[in-house]
């Protein structure tokens, strides 16, 4: 079984895929870190990272970047979404996304396009949204103590900031598939974001006779 998990940042899509992939025993790959990796890559080098040419010289990087917990700062991913708009890093990194969903018994994946491009045959499909404010308060919850001078209306800035970027890029935009029950977590604690999840998954398992 193949779970596509697609949401804008900070929606609580990570939270939610990892959950599922623990419910239903499955391997799970946070795609966003890929990208996060080419762009540590790209800053490490010095390359620039609106260049599409610097952003795919940076697309080989050794697995094991991927464990490093840089990956997950803010100016990290704010790099990410730079370097994500690109046509020729989206293709450099297509295969790897669609050999881990082909793998024997499934996978779960999250990110922006799971749904629509890497795996658009999923059995189920989520698309986890929450408003611009309550992303921005969440994201502000995990930054502000490493940078008490972080000032919310710069994270809330830098979250629609992104969101514009991700939707308007030209290749594989974020975007809700047709078939990809949305799942707004504004209001809900994570456990019953989680809860409503499986219940999702669930309905359209029974839906493909899975």
């Amino acid at each position: 079984m193949i779970i596509a998990v697609d949401g804008p940042a900070a929606s609580g899509k990570g939270t939610i895929a990892r959950a599922l992939a623990k419910h239903y025993g499955l391997p799970h790959l946070d795609t966003g870190l890929l990208y996060r990796a080419v762009a540590l890559t790209v800053m490490r080098l010095g390359l620039d990272p609106a260049v599409e040419a610097d952003a795919v010289a940076a697309c080989d990087f050794d697995d094991r970047l991927l464990a490093e917990a840089e990956l997950r700062s803010d100016p990290v991913g704010q790099v990410a979404s730079i370097v994500s708009a690109h046509p020729l890093v989206r293709a450099s990194l297509l295969q790897r996304q669609r050999r881990f969903a082909g793998q024997p018994g499934g996978a779960v994946l999250d990110g922006r396009d799971i749904g629509t491009v890497i795996a658009p045959q999923a059995d189920a499909k989520l698309f986890v949204k929450a408003s611009a404010q309550v992303r921005a308060r969440r994201r502000y919850a995990e930054l502000h103590a490493a940078d008490p001078s972080l000032g919310f209306d710069k994270v809330l800035a830098d979250i629609r900031a992104r969101d514009a970027r991700d939707s308007g890029r030209a290749t594989a935009p974020l975007a809700q598939a047709p078939d990809a029950a949305p799942l707004d977590t504004s209001a809900l604690s994570i456990e019953a974001a989680i809860a409503r999840a499986i219940e999702i998954v669930e309905a359209q398992r029974r839906r493909g006779g899975r």
